[in-house]
């Protein structure tokens, strides 16, 4: 499937939506490519068992490096969401020695993955400020709270929300999570790639990661430890695959795919990330400019230069998004992992932003795929589309 094609219309179709999903990377799907010529189980001993236990572990080395970890702490899982799963468990073993979390302390605004807890039966939120980033005092008070009643906390803090792409301050809860004995997570998914990530400056004890968010394939995630002696019990037994850390037969195309894309990630951090806020900073003051009720939810914090959160007066974003969709630009109303589903935003909602805003909200994200031409092609279509759908005419600048 072509994301540049022209829908059988002479029109291009513009992709914003990466933080859902980003297109397959040529690298990436070269490297999967190659793997789908002969067979390739990892587990097997001949030739070609060999040759895909060395595709494997080349992987393993170039997803390690992306966030500064030895590739023997890298378990290979079938996404973010079995990699925070995987974490998501009351006991395991930090240093050779066994651990038992009491509760999870989970920021108000992590993916549902997250919040909705796993395997732990007592769970409690964290509140954020204004822009959506973790307030440290309140984490600090609950921490303190149930230390005094014996109770240790595994802490669950995002390194960039999914809806906005506020970073969130990890290295300093982790620190106090770490003060009062309590285990720290961190999801990376959008942040990696996109940001410096080096687990042991963030002084976390997990980290999750996602192939197809930087331009991988979907069915390969990473649950990243900070010493290779942190053990999780596995959730899936199977034949003792990923060191018995994580059972079935690995996915060797999606992991091969998962090292490429990791790889580039890692060589052009820098200068993509330049790149695409210079596209990003145009887009949201062109559409400011263009569109009349239109605000950017988060802009007063640090945020991914790839992600802007911009809500519509007198708009419901579902609405929008359909509408645009017919532009063919293709943008989201949220996380896509709750497409479909009909509420308000529960990270909107932790900000505090205003029922009426947060109801008209799109969010728009670039990725290597991102061009001028893709910006000038939305900022157009929403210049035409808002006030089709508000019933209002566009702001005169």
């Amino acid at each position: 499937m072509d994301l540049q094609d022209k829908d059988g219309s002479g029109r291009r179709r513009v992709y914003l939506d990466h933080n859902a999903t980003a297109p397959l990377h040529p690298q990436a799907r070269a490297a999967a490519l190659a793997c789908m010529d002969g067979p390739c189980n990892a587990s097997s001993i001949h030739a070609q068992g060999r040759a895909a236990r060395a595709v494997v572990e080349k992987a393993r080395g170039e997803v390690a490096r992306l966030v500064g970890a030895p590739g023997r702490n890298v378990v290979f899982t079938s996404g973010a969401t079995e990699a925070l799963a995987l974490a998501l468990q009351p006991d395991m073993e930090l240093a050779g020695k066994p651990v038992h979390c009491d509760i999870l302390l989970a920021s108000a605004v992590e993916h549902p993955a997250v919040l909705r807890g796993h395997r732990f039966a007592d769970m409690e939120t964290i509140e954020v400020d204004a822009s959506g980033r973790l307030v440290p005092d309140a984490l600090e008070e609950a921490l303190e709270r149930h230390a005094a009643a014996g109770r240790r906390a595994l802490v669950a803090i995002m390194a960039a929300n999914n809806e906005t792409g506020v970073l969130q301050p990890v290295a300093e809860a982790a620190r106090l999570a770490h003060r009062h004995g309590a285990v720290v997570l961190c999801d990376a998914v959008q942040a990696a790639g996109r940001v410096n990530l080096d687990i042991k400056a963030l002084d976390v004890d997990f980290l999750a990661l996602s192939a197809h968010k930087i331009g991988g394939l979907q069915g390969a995630g990473a649950l990243v430890s900070a010493e290779a002696t942190h053990r999780l019990p596995a959730l899936l037994a199977g034949g003792g695959q990923e060191r018995g850390r994580r059972g079935g037969t690995e996915n060797v195309p999606a992991i091969a795919a998962f090292g490429a894309a990791a790889k580039r990630a890692l060589e052009s951090r820098e200068s993509e990330a330049a790149r695409l806020c210079s596209l990003r900073d145009r887009l949201e003051r062109a559409i400011l400019e263009t569109v009349s009720g239109s605000h950017v939810i988060g802009h007063d914090a640090e945020r991914l230069a790839n992600t802007t959160l911009i809500a519509f007066e007198n708009v419901r974003a579902e609405t929008l998004v359909i509408a645009l969709d017919l532009a063919h630009i293709s943008v989201s109303s949220g996380a896509a992992c709750s497409s479909g589903k009909v509420g308000a935003s529960h990270v909107l909602a932790a900000m505090g932003v205003d029922a009426a805003h947060a109801s008209g909200a799109v969010r728009l994200s670039l990725g290597w795929s991102s061009d001028g031409r893709d910006i000038d092609l939305a900022v157009a279509a929403f210049g035409e589309v808002v006030p089709r759908v508000r019933g209002r005419p566009v702001r005169t600048v």
